[in-house]
């Protein structure tokens, strides 16, 4: 299958700049219509916290869900990126949330027994949002 048969056209690559693409590769590319962008000189985690998320958004949303056609796909994407960035936890960050701050510690033993997790979901349970009930 062609990108052609599908009825788009790529008009950009990013890569980064490895030795293993040769000037041919772009020039190939060039000749295609294809735009090819570097990604930053020095900026070594730059391709790895983009493969980060894409691999995240493969494996918690696309591989679950059927896709029916590019509106129903940017709609998807929209809800995983605001559950990414707003409600998921982060390992790598003390579980915190990007654009959230840390909730205060429970230290009462009283707290932790009176818990009340409410529970919601988003695009029709492949996501789901834990939060205490106030």
């Amino acid at each position: 299958m062609d990108l052609e048969d599908v009825g788009c056209r790529v008009q950009f690559l990013i890569r980064d700049r490895d030795g293993k693409f040769p000037d041919l590769f772009d020039t190939v590319l060039a000749d295609a219509g294809i735009r090819v962008v570097l990604t930053g000189v020095r900026m070594l985690r730059m391709n790895a916290v983009m493969e980060g998320w894409v691999l995240t958004c493969r494996r918690e949303l696309l591989d679950r869900t059927s896709i029916w056609n590019q509106r129903h796909l940017l709609h998807a994407l929209r809800e995983f990126e605001t559950f990414y960035n707003q409600h998921r936890p982060h390992q790598g960050i003390a579980n915190a949330r990007p654009l959230k701050p840390l909730p205060p510690p429970i230290s009462e033993p009283d707290e932790i027994a009176q818990l009340n997790i409410r529970r919601s979901q988003r695009l029709g349970g492949i996501l789901n949002e834990y939060r205490h009930a106030a």
